[in-house]
């Protein structure tokens, strides 16, 4: 059966707010589902409505009254070294529902969000695309920057045998820790690369307000370490977002003794302080395992080259969404 072309079938359009069940199954049939988080509409309105920035642009590809693909650019701001702030989006969620593969929905809709882009008067987009995905975006003008790779701290001694569930967050919950100004005037003139300004609002949003993931702060006035709770393979895993101050190591070494994770983990790029200061928390990298692959496409001249991963000043607190 010979099949029309794309463009005789395919109609790509804005997102409106109710074609959120029809993308959320859209994206559960293309991405599944994921372990113990799920594709909900919280999430959604969480990453994509509630998103300090601002809303995200959003477009789908329908075929006769059915959403066939979705594609998200999720706004962000990166402040420069020159203390420029640049208006940034992340290439993030895209999904292609399995009946309609293979017509490069993926391509069209990526495209069409570029175009948008340059209207909104975006200045860059980056993302961390997985492997399958990565040599598409260097087919559309992304270059790429670097892989940030993971860095680990067995925790000998406190392995927790399979036990999967944490101890109550209390004050180290992210929410407690922020409502109580314990990161009001969180460090930032230390992030001499691209970074995200860490505001009061940002904090709030990226970390207490989160849907599904659960942070704790651990630490004191000199620095302080904000870190997810997660499981992984049975084995309970600290996953550190951000450090920032001289003595943040303390942070991660405070929030082992209370939690007692079989593990930690942190990505941040490098040659970042953050990179300098998880070092110092017994963080060591771990070569070739889940490095995370940054790439980029500026949309308009900046003042430092993107595609040098070190221009860049990003940790995991940046770059994971869930």
């Amino acid at each position: 059966m010979t099949r029309c072309s794309v463009a005789d079938e395919i109609v790509v359009r804005p997102f409106e707010d109710r074609d959120l069940p029809a993308v959320l199954d859209v994206m559960r049939a293309a991405l599944g589902e994921p372990p113990g988080l799920g594709r909900t509409p919280e999430l959604f309105g969480w990453k994509h409505v509630d998103n300090p920035f601002g809303r995200s642009l959003m477009l789908v590809a329908q075929e006769s009254g059915r959403i066939a693909g979705f594609r998200a650019f999720m706004r962000w701001e990166l402040v420069a070294p020159d203390g420029t702030t640049l208006r940034c989006v992340r290439a993030v969620d895209t999904a292609t529902h399995p009946d309609f593969q293979r017509r490069g929905i993926f391509r069209q809709l990526t495209l069409a969000g570029i175009d948008l882009a340059i209207d909104d008067g975006i200045d860059l987009i980056f993302n961390t695309p997985n492997e399958k995905s990565g040599a598409g975006y260097l087919t559309m003008g992304w270059s790429r920057v670097g892989a940030i790779g993971v860095m680990a701290r067995p925790c000998l001694g406190l392995i927790s045998f399979g036990r999967q569930d944490w101890p109550d967050p209390g004050d180290a919950a992210a929410e407690a820790a922020i409502g109580a100004g314990r990161l009001d005037g969180f460090p930032n003139g230390h992030l001499k690369g691209l970074h995200t300004l860490r505001t009061r609002e940002y904090l709030q949003w990226r970390f207490a307000a989160h849907p599904t993931g659960t942070y704790v702060v651990g630490g004191s006035d000199a620095g302080v370490a904000v870190a997810r709770l997660n499981s992984r393979n049975g084995r309970r895993e600290l996953v550190v977002s951000e450090l920032a101050g001289p003595d943040a190591s303390t942070g991660v070494r405070g929030l082992i003794r209370r939690f007692r994770p079989d593990y930690a983990a942190a990505w941040f790029s490098e040659g970042s302080i953050e990179r300098r200061l998880a070092l110092r928390s017994g963080l060591v990298p771990v070569p070739k395992v889940s490095a995370l692959a940054l790439v980029a496409r500026p949309l308009r001249p900046i003042s430092v080259d993107v595609t040098e991963l070190a221009s860049w000043d990003l940790s995991l607190g940046d770059l994971e969404l869930l």
